[in-house]
């Protein structure tokens, strides 16, 4: 029994990379941010603001100043203003607008899960990415809303050399929508398909001359095009800034989040085909309730300007997050191809999450070279408690369901203990970053970090324990040419770790994950800012990688060494006058390098496609004194594997999927908009993790918003 328990932060600093957003939508309006160049060469935004004050603060790529262009590396920022267009109001949809990211199997709809460069993280878990700055996927978020969200950063190739563990694919974080001392309020409501209503609202204005506040929030529920389900999701961020003095900078964050959605593994494929029940077949049981997924979070914190070079930042941030609910999953098919054998399963785990941070950063120069020079200190600590009931079917009780005319209502033999563990991860880390311009034609960028792990992983089961301290140390060393003005070139080499998290069948922990990748490409950025793009050319290996243990599910195994190489392709901006695109593209080849007796060389990364891709364009135009858009997109996803245990050929095919968008405002303070995402109702599949856990894509779904400006 876990349920959230409400704890007072200590105070914490942290760095300003997180205090940065840009110009929100709650700042600017409709019409006028569709005259605004779509610039995005530097992620530079204002944070505080009043007469005679203005705080900025830095990318989260290097967490300084540094322009996109003059980094060796590939980032693509995915602006508010772009999720605002296409209706998008969750992580995952954001992800589907970049190169390179594809949808992973997301334990039954509870969390999200995607692969960057075919990398995917921790099977415990969702996939990793960041918020401000700050690891928030440890533990159990559920599927993350985009109602706080500023800005995604999509920062390909490896981190750790900045921020410690992490996929060699890349880093997702996220910028939240920051407080203003300008007054606005802007409250939203849609409608869309199946019954599904959401109301939202972004507030924010001063609370004295030196405070600011800002409040996001969103409710969402409704029914689903599967069959029985309906779900609720609810999301709350009040976030503070307070100005002390004209060098110091206070900001305090709280996210709270709860979903309720019964646990959903999908549909199957009978004896490898898909398509012989429809999509919306739900063969769970209704009866089990929804899973409850809670997180509550805070953030705080604290930038000094020393002088006009060398600044002081530092916070720490706080997560408590739990889970628990019934499930009934396929088991297997039976012979006939109709009779699917369940198991049913009580999950009940809780997590807490604490880190913290400490930065110095300045600028010098050296025999006519700029040094912007970074140095840190940072450590975290994470518990993670798991208790799961499961009961397999057996031959005089199968628990059995008839795929082509489902019986709700059966019952399962009384549960019995499956996983009842303790882990404590705890971490400290110390890192320098040095961004040098050689020349106006020359940038360079050297960067080292070292880590030291400790683990402990306890199966109260057994009362059995497992610890083990581990160490690693992470360069990367990267060089831009830029030949002229709007080209940059680059290449890049990094090294990275990753912990794995949880115990083998046997009762072992796992080493740490080792990578290695070498990047090299070209970013493009019109003279007028309004255009940029970036293309990109990697090689990734991969030490220690874990899979599902195909002889008993609970459980990982390695699989040994893996490697990605790929082409990715990233254009945004204002292509005409008015006319705004996002278009990406992707070759992935993420494949088993060296396997063992389970998992076979050569084997594919599951769900992960050799192409993939993605475009969306809009025009703004006038009617009368009104403004509007009308504009299009699709997602584009090439065949792949469809086991995630890698044991069998089965494959999910391509799919295309279109959509619609358009919004009219008659006047600056009211905006409608009407979104048909899968237009023209294909039937796919996003994802899976065997032919009996198979996660449909969602069907047409028409939404009607409206947004008021107060």
């Amino acid at each position: 029994m876990h349920s959230l328990r409400p704890r007072t932060l200590a105070l914490f600093v942290a760095a300003t990379y997180p205090l940065i957003a840009a110009a929100t939508e709650a700042d600017v309006p409709a019409e006028e941010a569709a005259a605004v160049p779509a610039k995005q060469h530097e992620v530079v935004v204002v944070t505080a603001q009043r007469p005679g004050y203005r705080a900025l603060s830095a990318t989260g790529a290097t967490k300084t100043d540094t322009l996109l262009k003059d980094l060796p590396q590939s980032v693509r920022v995915i602006t508010g203003e772009l999720l605002k267009d296409v209706g998008v109001t969750t992580l995952a949809g954001a992800l589907d607008l970049a190169s390179g990211i594809s949808r992973q199997s997301n334990l039954g709809g509870l969390w999200d899960s995607y692969a960057m460069r075919g990398f995917t993280g921790d099977p415990n878990f969702g996939s990793d990415y960041m918020v401000n700055g700050f690891s928030s996927s440890r533990g159990y978020n559920g599927l993350r809303d985009s109602a706080g969200t500023q800005s995604v950063e999509v920062l390909k190739g490896p981190a750790s050399a900045l921020y410690g563990r992490g996929e060699p694919g890349g880093t997702i974080n996220i910028t939240t929508k920051k407080p203003r001392f300008d007054p606005a309020y802007v409250v939203d409501f849609s409608v869309s398909s199946y019954q599904t209503y959401r109301t939202a609202v972004d507030l924010t204005g001063p609370l004295s001359d030196t405070m600011e506040y800002r409040l996001n929030a969103a409710h969402e529920q409704g029914d689903s095009f599967r069959d029985t389900l309906h779900y609720k999701r609810s999301f709350i961020s009040p976030s503070f800034i307070w100005l002390l003095g004209e060098s110091t900078t206070i900001s305090y964050e709280v996210e709270a989040s709860k979903q309720d959605t019964p646990f959903d593994r999908g549909v199957v494929a009978v004896n490898g085909v898909l398509g012989l029940i429809p999509n919306s077949r739900f063969l769970g049981e209704p009866g089990d309730g929804p899973t409850t997924v809670e997180s509550l979070g805070q953030q705080l914190f604290i930038e000094h300007q020393l002088n006009d070079d060398w600044k002081v930042q530092t916070g720490v941030s706080y997560r408590d997050s739990s889970m628990k609910g019934f499930s009934t999953e396929a088991n297997n098919l039976l012979a006939d191809g109709q009779t699917l054998r369940r198991q049913r399963r009580h999950r009940d785990s809780s997590a807490t999450d604490m880190s913290g941070r400490l930065e110095v950063l300045g600028k010098f120069s050296i025999a006519s070279m700029v040094h912007s020079v970074l140095f840190g200190v940072d450590g975290y600590k994470f518990d993670d408690t798991r208790l799961h009931l499961r009961r397999n079917p057996s031959a005089t009780n199968p628990y059995a369901i008839n795929i082509y005319n489902p019986v709700y209502g059966g019952v399962a033999d009384p549960l019995a203990v499956a996983i009842n563990t303790v882990e404590e991860q705890s971490s400290h880390g110390f890192y320098a970053q040095d961004q040098i311009d050689l020349t106006e034609q020359w940038k360079a960028m050297v960067g080292v970090r070292y880590d030291s792990y400790d683990q402990t992983v306890t199966n109260r089961g057994f009362a059995l324990s497992n610890s083990q301290s581990l160490s690693a140390t992470s360069p990367r060393a990267g060089l831009v040419y830029q030949p002229t003005k709007e080209i940059s070139l680059y290449v890049t080499a990094a090294k990275g770790f990753r912990p794995n998290s949880g115990i083998s069948i046997d009762n072992k922990a796992f080493p740490a994950e080792e990578s290695k990748s070498y990047e090299v490409g070209g970013k493009l950025e019109t003279a007028d800012g309004k255009i940029i793009g970036t293309l990109a050319v990697y090689k990734i290996s991969k030490e220690n990688v874990l899979t599902t243990n195909p002889l008993n599910t609970d459980f990982s195994i390695s699989a040994g060494e893996v490697g990605s190489k790929g082409i990715e392709l990233d254009v945004s901006g204002e292509i005409w006058k008015n006319v705004r695109m996002s278009a990406a593209y992707a070759y992935t080849d993420a494949t088993v390098t060296k396997g063992d007796n389970l998992i076979k060389t050569g084997a594919q990364f599951p769900n992960v496609p050799k192409h993939s891709g993605s475009a969306v364009l809009t025009r703004m135009f006038k009617i009368g004194e009104a403004s509007a858009s009308l504009g299009g997109g699709f997602i584009y996803v090439g065949e792949r594997l469809g086991d995630v245990a890698a044991t069998t050929s089965f494959r999910l095919p391509g799919y295309t999927t279109a959509r619609l968008i358009s919004s009219y405002s008659p006047t600056k303070k009211l905006r409608l908009s009407l979104n048909v995402d899968n237009l023209f109702d294909k039937e796919y599949y996003a994802s899976s993790y065997s032919q009996v856990w198979i996660a449909p894509g969602t069907a047409r779904t028409v939404t009607l918003n409206l947004q008021y400006r107060f």
